[in-house]
């Protein structure tokens, strides 16, 4: 007989969201429960089925095979994660070279090619990693700093301490797979084993759900992290904090945080790699006479000494007033340009002193540049 569509027996259209699914399964999960319907034959064929039609969906991958395939998609040597669940489930392809060579306890297939195919005993299951996009300022990132991050995750159920069973509570042997965590079935003369879909490999299931997490183990809850961040990050930069992302479930390991840098624009300086870069105005006294001016630097007051006909444009460099090289050895330099500037407005004393200069300078007659005219002549004549 041919199995129903998936959507169909949840009560669902195509479209529902991840969360229309888990209220749609709960609902009839409740309802067909064999707890609810002791010795009812139809009730327990249709817990089963829901409960299959949930496994496919709520994995995407699964989802995306199935939307695209249909049943088929589990059938026979359909291709998926290692461990898939569903009466069909996304069969391993390399099931049936470990029941022709030893069943998947140590026989020659393992031998040959390292292992179990990746399942996870006991149906633990890895927590996923998180990430947090952290702005910094670029002094933070020059000099390093702690910040304190606040943010929503999966945590294991205090309630039931991640078993998903409400206290009090047991969990049972797996009516469908007898506590071996695997179903087996026959084809001609091969055998195909796959995780089970009551219980997801674990040989139990949950007596009574949990009321506070119903039945997963696991609640979203606020979780504080204080970050240190060493000096000379950059943006992109990544910091693991291990142990700090989803909780696993059925007691697997949690998932790690990772804290991507993003280091903000700067209304002074900007950054080169490891070199800082800043424009400087100076006097066009100063550049003309020389002498010292201070700047400044993520660090304090730098002094840079200007000599006697600095030109616009002109780039120093002091030594060591960058960004801290982020794996040590020193730090990057400042560079700084000078823009010479003219002035706009002269009162009539001002005024009669640069006539003055401009005449002993016999720049009256001549206010070009020689070296340009020299340039230019031919396009004078």
């Amino acid at each position: 007989m041919s199995k129903r569509d998936y959507y169909e027996i949840l009560g669902v259209n195509k479209e529902a969201s991840a969360d229309e699914l888990k209220k749609a399964y709960r609902k009839m999960a409740v309802k067909y429960h064999p707890d609810k319907n002791p010795g009812d034959a139809e009730a327990e064929a249709k817990f089963k089925e829901v409960s299959e039609a949930y496994d496919i969906l709520k994995d995407e991958e699964k989802r995306a095979a199935y939307d695209r395939f249909g049943h088929a998609a589990f059938q026979g040597g359909g291709m998926g994660r290692a461990g898939g669940a569903g009466a069909g489930g996304f069969h391993d392809p390399f099931d049936i070279f470990r029941e022709a060579f030893g069943g998947g306890g140590g026989g020659i297939f393992e031998e040959f090619f390292g292992g179990g195919g990746g399942r996870s005993s006991g149906g633990a299951q890895h927590g996923a990693d998180l990430r947090y996009d952290l702005e910094i300022t670029l002094e933070e990132a020059a000099k390093g700093t702690e910040k304190e991050i606040r943010y929503r995750r999966p945590v294991e159920c205090k309630q039931c301490h991640g078993s998903g069973a409400e206290p009090g509570s047991k969990k049972v042997t797996c009516p469908t797979c007898g506590g071996a965590g695997q179903v087996t079935s026959n084809r001609g003369f091969i055998s195909f084993r796959q995780v089970c879909p009551s219980c997801q490999g674990a040989g139990q299931t949950i007596e009574k759900p949990c009321t506070s997490c119903h039945g997963e183990g696991r609640v979203m809850d606020s979780s504080t992290v204080k970050v240190r961040i060493p000096a000379g990050v950059h943006t992109g930069s990544k910091l693991r904090s291990a142990g700090k992302g989803e909780a696993g479930q059925m007691g697997g390991q949690a998932g790690d945080l990772y804290i991507i840098i993003h280091v903000k624009e700067h209304e002074l300086f900007e950054r080169h790699d490891d070199d800082l870069f800043c424009e400087v105005p100076i006097k066009f006294t100063l550049a003309a006479l020389g002498g010292s001016i201070n700047v400044p630097t993520l660090f304090g007051k730098g002094n840079l000494k200007i000599p006697t006909g600095t030109q616009t444009g002109t780039t120093f460099r002091l030594r060591g007033q960058g960004v801290p090289h982020l794996r040590g050895g020193g730090n990057g330099d400042m560079l700084i340009r000078v823009q010479v500037e003219v002035p706009t407005k002269l009162n009539n004393e001002q005024k009669a002193a640069l006539e003055s200069f401009a005449d002993a300078c016999g720049d009256a007659g001549n206010p070009v540049s020689e070296s340009f005219v020299e340039k230019a002549k031919k396009f004078f004549k």
